[in-house]
């Protein structure tokens, strides 16, 4: 086996599988669960606020070249996102679309 392949089979046997397994598991496990009991909508407000905890963290101490982006551009970014959450019949897709070009074009103006 060469030296690249090697790599790609370790990849896929030491990071894929075993996430891919308990995604699996997550599945099966999940079929019987009601989408609207106390235990799913506790589930989901955990998720969402470690999303926004990570968000947030991301926001006020960037990193990488996002440290260059100033704080004004990156919060009205996420205003923007937020905005188009709302207006686009709460879809996250188009929040996320909304606020990346809002970032993207305010680094672009600011001279990034």
């Amino acid at each position: 086996m060469s030296g690249e392949l090697h790599a790609y089979v370790l990849l896929l046997l030491v990071g894929f599988l075993p996430s891919e397994i308990w995604r699996m598991f997550g599945l099966v496990a999940a079929r019987g669960i009601n989408e609207e009991s106390e235990f799913f909508m506790w589930a989901r407000a955990v998720a969402i606020a470690v999303l926004a905890g990570v968000i947030a963290k991301i926001i006020v101490l960037p990193p990488g070249t996002l440290a260059g982006v100033p704080l004004g551009i990156r919060l009205v970014a996420i205003a923007c996102g937020f905005v188009a959450f709302l207006v686009v019949r709460r879809s996250v897709f188009a929040g996320v679309v909304a606020g990346e070009i809002v970032l993207t074009f305010g680094a672009l103006a600011y001279g990034l």
